[in-house]
């Protein structure tokens, strides 16, 4: 990627000038990636392929009409990002376990469907997440017990919990606040819950190209069966879910059902920053599958 997709990147999430290639310019970085690029699966609904090479990125996340994506090209493109403003990093694979029980077994352990990315900021590995459409995860020195709050009202605290080669992963990252700052998944809680959980271990793109397809394929999974979006907003979450629309902004939330196609494809837009034609919305069959699923 070029200088010009940097420049044309920027612009796409807001910014006038190069952030620094220190800890406030990576956060400030990543929040407005999130609040200008929306978290979303619709291109699976629609029986399109996911691609996460630089050409594909570009089209879909940066030219052409608004379109978001889900972790694996969110954080594949902000580390190409990342690395034009002379921030090294490199991708991980993690696990993630929001609203399941941690830390189950071998059996009921979910697989590796999240990417993430490691950073060095001055010879300190810290981690940061474009792409968690679950809810909003700061960027984080890579410290047993470091925590960071977030504007949406939650904590996030990271731990060390294992060795090289665990199946749960190296380290967990865990969040306490407002279930309704979350997609949906989370329980309301005061006390840290799992969020996700992620190992060191050096991932190659064959390996992202892997988890790329089984979550984007997989039968009765998540992303195979649901219509979903979300974004991170000023002081709040929102999050898409079928029909069903949450938003919590400044302390207070609010959840309603859209009434039909139109209405959903305008909130698709002026919420999430997503555009689709009103013949690919009709496609998605949202108010199909909410009769069904009822």
């Amino acid at each position: 990627m070029d200088e010009l997709v940097l420049d044309d990147y920027l612009t796409r999430i807001g910014l006038t000038s190069i952030p620094t290639p220190d800890p406030e310019g990576l956060a400030m970085m990543q929040r407005a990636h999130r609040q200008t690029i929306g978290f979303e699966n619709l291109d699976v609904m629609l029986g399109r392929g996911i691609r996460i090479d630089p050409p594909s990125l570009r089209a879909k996340l940066i030219e052409g009409p608004r379109r978001g994506g889900y972790c694996f090209e969110h954080n594949t493109l902000f580390g190409a990002m990342l690395a034009k403003i002379a921030l090294e990093n490199r991708p991980l694979l993690g696990r993630v376990w929001l609203g399941m029980e941690w830390p189950g077994d071998a059996l009921t352990m979910p697989p590796l469907t999240h990417t993430l990315r490691l950073v060095t900021i001055a010879g300190a590995p810290w981690i940061a997440d474009a792409g968690f459409g679950g809810s909003y995860v700061p960027p984080m020195p890579l410290v047993d017990g470091a925590e960071a709050s977030t504007p949406d009202g939650a904590d996030h605290r990271l731990r060390h919990i294992g060795g090289s080669g665990e199946a749960t992963g190296e380290w967990l990252l865990e969040r306490a606040g407002p279930a309704s700052a979350t997609d949906g998944r989370a329980q309301g809680h005061g006390a840290f819950q799992a969020q996700y959980s992620f190992g060191l271990g050096k991932v190659a793109p064959v390996d992202l190209e892997l988890s790329n397809h089984w979550t984007s394929t997989r039968p009765g999974t998540r992303f195979t069966t649901a219509c979903l979006a979300s974004i991170v907003l000023a002081d709040g979450f929102a999050s898409l879910n079928g029909p069903r629309l949450s938003i919590h902004a400044g302390g207070i939330s609010d959840v309603r059902d859209i009434a039909d196609t139109r209405a959903w494809r305008e909130v698709l837009a002026d919420v999430f920053r997503v555009e689709l034609t009103l013949d690919e919305v009709e496609m998605l069959g949202v108010f199909q599958r909410d009769q069904e699923d009822n």
